[in-house]
């Protein structure tokens, strides 16, 4: 009996452990004052009902996956060399092809209404979840609590005060589009479906391309396909122009000032006048075009590239050089190995 005893104690014991450790994860949020701050302030500013917020974030759960996961993000870990080969190769390029196949009219569709080629619209659905495959497992309303409420400290208020803001944006879509918060699964940012938006991206940009009276990015491809390009054109996507250029180093390039300038910013501001004048050698644009400098890292060495209008476009989806010259050449590998299979098709007939 006392050994029985002893077990028993030792098992409360552990338990109770655990719970000190974990407890935050299953702990209800409405008990802490910030939270009880937030929803009502949410419901004074925007009507919400306030026991009806009490009783949904009773059932919201912080999870230290995501905080451990915002710690990591690959755009800020890995090297272009590592990072291009998570998403330039099969079987993205060829699944790329058959979503490109299965939806070719809503996507020729969008490029007549937004001005942005298929190609990108493709790239972008494919890096984010590759082609709907994988949009996240996560409780959307768990993601958004766990960010506003338990970021890192060590990241500063900044972050925490956006993802409030967007948990914000969460709920009111979920309201506005008639959905349970409770139902809505994303990635561990918070973002959803097909193209991965963000709530307040969503509520921005989502459109109902399909014409069902939903903006439904989960599951709807053709919503997905034209919110994308709907997020591309009202960022500033210029049709027809080129999205990023590969440069080549004069013998003379004046290497520091080459390398002080990479990589200082996304947004186009230095003519390619002036970074000629570096010794950066380029081909087929104005002078008076602006463009920002990036220099990429292979394994032996560097490539040097300007982004230009549309390359920036591409970085307010993500806001990282790698990750729009990922989707850049993930856009044009599909539209060459598309056009290829269309004219060998073409010279069989």
């Amino acid at each position: 009996m006392t050994f029985r005893i002893t077990i028993f104690r030792l098992a409360v014991f552990m338990l109770l452990t655990a719970l000190l450790m974990y407890g935050s994860a299953f702990a209800d949020y409405t008990d802490r004052e910030d939270v009880r701050a937030y929803i009502a302030g949410l419901s004074a500013e925007h009507g919400f009902d306030q026991q009806e917020l009490m009783t949904l974030f009773a059932h919201a759960q912080r999870k230290d996956s995501i905080r451990e996961a915002m710690s990591r993000p690959a755009e800020k870990t890995l090297k272009w060399h590592e990072y291009r080969k998570i998403f330039l190769q099969e079987p993205r390029i060829s699944q790329g092809l058959e979503f490109w196949d299965a939806n070719a009219a809503e996507l020729e569709r969008a490029q007549l209404q937004f001005g942005v080629p298929p190609e990108y619209v493709v790239a972008i659905i494919g890096v984010e979840t590759r082609y709907g495959r994988i949009t996240g497992s996560y409780r959307v309303l768990d993601a958004l609590a766990t960010l506003a409420f338990d970021y890192p400290a060590a990241a500063g208020r900044s972050r925490a005060d956006f993802f409030q803001r967007e948990l914000t944006e969460f709920l009111l879509l979920a309201r506005e589009e008639g959905k349970d918060p409770l139902d809505l699964k994303g990635s561990y940012a918070g973002a959803m479906g097909y193209g991965q938006f963000i709530p307040s991206s969503y509520r921005a940009y989502a459109v109902d391309f399909d014409g069902d009276g939903l903006r439904d990015i989960w599951g709807s491809e053709a919503d997905a396909i034209g919110s994308v390009a709907n997020y591309f054109s009202r960022h500033g996507w210029q049709q027809g122009e080129a999205t990023v250029v590969l440069a080549d180093l004069a013998a003379a390039a004046r290497m520091p000032e080459i390398n002080q300038l990479a990589n200082s910013t996304l947004k186009p501001e230095t003519t390619v006048k002036g970074l000629t004048a570096l010794g950066l050698q380029v081909n087929d644009l104005d002078p008076d075009t602006e463009a920002a400098l990036f220099r990429m890292e292979l394994e032996d060495g560097a490539e040097y590239w300007l982004g230009l209008q549309n390359f920036y476009v591409i970085t307010r989806y993500n806001r990282s050089r790698l990750y729009s010259l990922a989707v850049h050449q993930l856009a044009q590998m599909i539209r060459e190995q598309r056009h290829g299979l269309v004219a060998a098709a073409d010279g069989a007939r």
